[in-house]
């Protein structure tokens, strides 16, 4: 064999060789390799094509083979009741601006005969029922949006005075007493006490009074003695802002009367209630100013 032969021969092995290794060819960890003259034979090493993808199953199946959908049916949703046609706005229990409002218009009808508290009791319960049967309706004592509607058409829109009046009590007629000077112008009748100047009423207040066995004395006084923190020397009881008019009798506040209202009664004393007020009028009052009692 010539030398041309024999480069010609090797320069064709060598690029045989980096051809197997550039396209991998050639099994891994192998080597081809040339030995001697002998001829050199390569085995092209075949990869198994893979498998085609086969498209993945949910676990979840939404349809079945007749192509029906096999998805659990969405539940149908519930219609929402219908609103009451006549509601029930306002009841025994119930407390409020507008309770106060009902009061003042039943008032007005003089089917309510206290003045207006906002809290909804057995007293504005009767007064309602008493509407319900002027107005033919049933007499259940709740005030539905009709009743509401009914009562509204007969009646003003109540003043703020006629809102939120000084005593729970109507205020009586004064005594004609009361109308000159100042004075003190008590009513055993509504239950009220009125503070004149002049024939002018610049405050009003709930009061009490003495039992059957120890009664408010009646007539016309005069204030004898103003006393802010008195304590009574017979009953040790606190008699706070007292203004003695009769004896040991006075216009004082009272924290029984405040907490019991009219479940209790004095030992003959004009009870007030508001200690605001009392002590308002306390300031006000001078020595020798009249106090009128009367039915």
């Amino acid at each position: 064999m010539t030398t041309r032969s024999v480069r010609a021969r090797r320069t064709s092995v060598w690029a045989l060789t980096a051809a197997l290794v550039a396209g991998g060819g050639a099994a891994a960890g192998c080597k081809a390799q040339a030995t001697g003259s002998a001829p050199i034979r390569v085995t092209k090493t075949s990869v198994p094509p893979e498998p085609p993808e086969r498209p993945q199953r949910s676990s979840v199946s939404n349809s079945t083979a007749d192509g029906k959908d096999d998805a659990p049916p969405v539940p149908a949703q519930r219609a929402k009741p219908a609103a009451p046609a006549n509601p029930v706005l306002l009841a025994t229990g119930a407390n409020g601006a507008q309770v106060r409002e009902l009061q003042a218009r039943l008032r007005k009808l003089e089917l309510f005969d206290r003045n207006p508290t906002g809290y909804y009791g057995p007293v504005t319960t009767a007064s309602v029922r008493a509407f319900q049967r002027q107005q033919g309706m049933g007499s259940t004592g709740t005030v539905t949006s009709d009743l509401w509607t009914a009562l509204r058409a007969r009646t003003s829109p109540p003043s703020r005075d006629e809102l939120y009046p000084p005593t729970t009590r109507p205020l009586d007629d004064p005594d004609p007493r009361c109308l000159k000077g100042r004075a003190l112008c008590v009513s055993k009748k509504s239950r009220t006490l009125a503070w004149y100047v002049n024939g002018r009423m610049l405050s009003a207040m709930d009061v009490r009074f003495g039992s059957a066995y120890t009664p408010t004395r009646e007539g016309e006084f005069g204030v004898n003695f103003k006393s802010r923190d008195h304590v009574s020397t017979i009953y040790d009881t606190p008699m706070p802002y007292a203004l003695f008019f009769s004896g040991g009798q006075a216009i004082h506040y009272s924290s029984d009367f405040a907490a019991r209202g009219y479940g209790g009664a004095s030992h003959g004393c004009v009870n007030v209630r508001d200690k605001k007020k009392i002590a308002a009028l306390f300031a006000q009052v001078r020595k020798g100013d009249k106090v009128v009692v009367y039915k």
